[in-house]
């Protein structure tokens, strides 16, 4: 099995001999991880708002980046700002992302955000026509996705999950927007954030939900009548709408 291509991703390398302290200092997760596979982390601006998620890859002298193509020139351009005068290197990938399902052919990677997501490969193309519904795996198990649940400048990694798919570390050193991350962990409680909400009807992706005319949050990804909706915890109580949608907590 070889998997589905991912025509949705980029690839970039990163080279040079400061390649590893150079993220370490920018991103949520900690690079020592490489050691056992794939690093999923974001990169927060200095408000600690969200700018971009990726994948690290452990390539031998050389780390992969795998990040969804519509921000990747940002992302590029961000971390070559940061570059200054490390020994740091960073230029498009040849290769290919494929991923899927079931048991993980040899040189593939287990998604470290949820075991439903299954294995990544970097390497030829996939060869297997698109056939898994990702949607619906994201919106059963409530796993944002880039430039739809994760909205750069304005998502917070906390409100979105980051800690339980394993893109956080409250133990590593600083990196930039920490301090912020750090406070909403350990000094306030999380009052709004995504959730999975069962879905009757359906919305546009991005639709307000309101309770009793005030509003509650957004519907974002729906799929097998349910959805993921970042909400207002005090106001998400019974019944909700979202257009023409009805929708309650599980």
């Amino acid at each position: 099995m070889s998997g589905e291509p991912a025509p949705d991703r980029r690839l970039f390398e990163i080279t040079g001999k400061d390649r590893e302290a150079f993220l370490q200092g920018l991103v949520s997760n900690d690079l020592g991880r490489l050691k056992i596979g794939l690093v999923y982390a974001a990169l927060l601006n200095p408000q600690g708002k969200y700018l971009a998620d990726f994948f690290l890859v452990p390539q031998g002298d050389r780390l992969i980046l795998d990040v969804k193509a519509d921000i990747a020139d940002a992302l590029a351009r961000r971390l070559a700002m940061y570059r200054l005068r490390s020994d740091v290197q960073i230029t498009a990938s040849a290769l290919h992302v494929s991923r899927g399902l079931g048991p993980a052919p040899e040189g593939t990677f287990a998604d470290p955000r949820h075991p439903a997501l299954g294995w990544r490969r970097y390497g030829a193309p996939g060869t297997e026509a698109p056939g898994i519904d990702w949607d619906a795996i994201r919106v059963a198990h409530c796993i944002p996705e880039t430039g739809i649940e994760l909205i750069p400048d304005d998502s917070y990694i906390l409100e979105s999950g980051f800690e339980r798919l394993n893109g956080v570390d409250f133990r590593k050193g600083c990196y930039v927007g920490q301090e912020v991350t750090a406070r909403m962990k350990h000094k306030t409680e999380l009052r709004k954030g995504l959730a999975t909400v069962l879905v009757d009807g359906a919305a546009p992706v991005g639709t307000t939900i309101t309770t009793e005319g005030k509003p509650a949050g957004v519907l974002y990804t729906q799929a097998g009548g349910k959805g993921i909706a970042y909400l207002r915890f005090d106001r998400a109580e019974g019944e909700m709408q979202a257009g023409d949608a009805t929708l309650r907590l599980p």
